[in-house]
């Protein structure tokens, strides 16, 4: 069960995907409100934090879940101060019930990370796309778009045109067609290059 827990929020935050099952994990803590009584209301266990990167609008409630939940935080740059356990490209990640494949996509930050799980046919994108085209900004500290055209190409030579949905940053999740949406997003990055 996947359930975004940063829906209706006003404050400046990240979408939070709290995924139960037999890993319960929250992918992106998000910022600016109390997740850890909206996680609390859904699950008496968390066993992770999973980041797709360190941005302060998804790690912003990085200490509070840790605190009340005792998790260990997994990301890619061990170097972080946000992050205690390093996720390597093509690592294997279980999410819920599912095994995801970590894929390093830098563009909008050095250690973005994305999530896909072919048999789950689930992609956690984090701020590499978004719907409609839309894609990860390259104007702020460690972004560069050609980086981030290349990252958005991996995606789509690793993930298979039947995905089911794609699980963004910000703005809903991506239920119909979502590959199509990966695509534009490469063509939309290309262009505005």
């Amino acid at each position: 069960m996947i359930s975004n827990l940063a829906q209706g929020v006003q404050a400046f935050t990240s979408n939070v995907f709290l995924v139960t099952g037999e890993r319960t994990v929250v992918v992106d803590p998000g910022s600016g409100f109390d997740v850890v009584e909206k996680i609390e209301a859904r699950t008496d266990d968390l066993d992770a934090i999973v980041l797709t990167h360190t941005h302060p609008d998804h790690v912003g409630n990085v200490t509070a879940v840790k605190n009340a939940f005792d998790v260990d935080v997994w990301g890619y740059d061990p170097e972080s101060p946000f992050v205690d356990h390093a996720i390597e490209d093509e690592a294997s990640v279980k999410i819920g019930d599912d095994s995801y494949t970590a894929l390093h996509t830098p563009g909008h930050k050095n250690d973005h990370l994305c999530f896909y799980s072919k048999g789950a046919r689930t992609l956690f994108a984090g701020d590499l796309v978004f719907q409609n085209g839309s894609f990860g900004r390259t104007d702020l500290p460690e972004g560069d778009r050609e980086i981030l055209i290349r990252s958005i190409e991996r995606l789509i030579a690793t993930v298979d045109p039947d995905l089911d949905v794609m699980h963004v940053g910000h703005g809903p999740s991506i239920t119909s067609n979502p590959y199509d949406d990966i695509e534009l997003s490469a063509r939309m990055a290309r262009m505005t290059g």
